[in-house]
Protein backbone atom coordinates (compact mmCIF):
# COMPACT_ATOMS: atom_id res chain seq x y z
CA UNK A 1 0.00 0.00 0.00
CA UNK A 2 1.37 3.41 -0.89
CA UNK A 3 1.19 6.05 1.36
CA UNK A 4 0.78 9.68 -0.24
CA UNK A 5 1.85 12.50 2.09
CA UNK A 6 1.01 15.97 1.89
CA UNK A 7 3.95 18.36 1.53
CA UNK A 8 3.66 22.04 1.54
CA UNK A 9 5.62 23.31 -1.66
CA UNK A 10 4.97 26.57 -0.80
CA UNK A 11 4.19 29.10 -3.63
CA UNK A 12 4.77 26.61 -6.53
CA UNK A 13 1.51 25.41 -5.87
CA UNK A 14 -1.99 26.94 -6.06
CA UNK A 15 -3.14 24.30 -3.67
CA UNK A 16 -0.84 24.90 -0.53
CA UNK A 17 -0.38 21.19 0.15
CA UNK A 18 -3.69 20.13 0.18
CA UNK A 19 -3.71 16.96 -2.02
CA UNK A 20 -6.71 16.84 -3.89
CA UNK A 21 -7.01 13.77 -6.12
CA UNK A 22 -10.06 14.52 -8.60
CA UNK A 23 -10.17 17.43 -10.94
CA UNK A 24 -13.60 18.49 -9.19
CA UNK A 25 -11.74 18.16 -5.77
CA UNK A 26 -8.97 20.68 -7.27
CA UNK A 27 -11.97 23.03 -8.75
CA UNK A 28 -13.97 22.77 -4.74
CA UNK A 29 -10.32 24.25 -3.32
CA UNK A 30 -10.03 26.94 -5.88
CA UNK A 31 -13.74 28.05 -4.72
CA UNK A 32 -13.21 27.48 -1.29
CA UNK A 33 -10.40 29.93 -1.46
CA UNK A 34 -12.52 32.36 -3.47
CA UNK A 35 -14.93 32.43 -1.37
CA UNK A 36 -12.91 32.70 2.05
CA UNK A 37 -11.36 35.76 0.66
CA UNK A 38 -14.70 37.67 -0.21
CA UNK A 39 -15.98 36.65 3.55
CA UNK A 40 -12.99 37.66 5.18
CA UNK A 41 -13.18 41.12 3.04
CA UNK A 42 -16.91 41.77 4.05
CA UNK A 43 -16.90 40.53 7.32
CA UNK A 44 -13.79 42.94 7.97
CA UNK A 45 -15.84 45.82 6.05
CA UNK A 46 -19.19 45.01 8.40
CA UNK A 47 -16.95 44.85 11.57
CA UNK A 48 -14.99 48.47 10.74
CA UNK A 49 -18.62 50.08 10.54
CA UNK A 50 -19.34 49.01 13.64
CA UNK A 51 -16.11 50.33 14.87
CA UNK A 52 -17.14 53.68 13.54
CA UNK A 53 -20.88 53.81 15.14
CA UNK A 54 -18.98 52.57 18.68
CA UNK A 55 -16.56 55.79 18.15
CA UNK A 56 -19.61 58.22 17.02
CA UNK A 57 -21.53 57.09 20.41
CA UNK A 58 -18.47 58.05 22.20
CA UNK A 59 -17.55 61.23 21.21
CA UNK A 60 -21.64 62.04 22.01
CA UNK A 61 -22.48 62.95 18.00
CA UNK A 62 -26.00 61.60 17.94
CA UNK A 63 -26.23 63.00 13.99
CA UNK A 64 -22.51 61.04 12.96
CA UNK A 65 -23.44 58.55 15.22
CA UNK A 66 -26.92 58.17 13.38
CA UNK A 67 -25.42 58.41 10.18
CA UNK A 68 -22.78 55.75 11.10
CA UNK A 69 -25.64 53.39 11.37
CA UNK A 70 -26.73 54.19 8.69
CA UNK A 71 -24.16 53.10 6.65
CA UNK A 72 -23.21 49.74 9.45
CA UNK A 73 -26.79 48.76 8.98
CA UNK A 74 -26.68 48.35 5.26
CA UNK A 75 -23.54 46.80 5.24
CA UNK A 76 -24.14 43.89 8.31
CA UNK A 77 -27.63 43.22 6.65
CA UNK A 78 -25.71 42.70 2.78
CA UNK A 79 -23.11 40.45 4.67
CA UNK A 80 -25.93 38.79 6.54
CA UNK A 81 -27.79 37.91 2.94
CA UNK A 82 -24.09 36.71 1.43
CA UNK A 83 -23.82 34.57 4.49
CA UNK A 84 -20.90 36.15 5.98
CA UNK A 85 -23.40 36.72 9.17
CA UNK A 86 -26.07 34.56 10.62
CA UNK A 87 -29.20 36.98 10.45
CA UNK A 88 -30.43 37.10 13.81
CA UNK A 89 -26.49 37.90 14.88
CA UNK A 90 -26.81 40.86 12.36
CA UNK A 91 -30.57 42.00 13.28
CA UNK A 92 -29.15 41.63 17.22
CA UNK A 93 -26.24 43.96 16.44
CA UNK A 94 -28.23 46.81 14.72
CA UNK A 95 -31.10 46.86 17.46
CA UNK A 96 -28.59 47.14 20.22
CA UNK A 97 -26.61 49.60 18.18
CA UNK A 98 -29.50 51.54 17.51
CA UNK A 99 -31.07 51.63 21.22
CA UNK A 100 -27.54 53.06 21.98
CA UNK A 101 -28.36 55.60 19.18
CA UNK A 102 -31.81 56.60 20.12
CA UNK A 103 -30.60 57.06 23.64
CA UNK A 104 -28.31 59.57 23.65
CA UNK A 105 -29.31 63.21 24.13
CA UNK A 106 -29.15 65.96 21.84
Amino acid sequence: MKLHLCVDVGAQSPYNGVMANTKSARKMIRKIKRRTERNRRLRGRARSFLVRVENAIKEGSKESALEALRVAESNLMRAAARGVFHRNMAARKISRMSKRVRAMGG
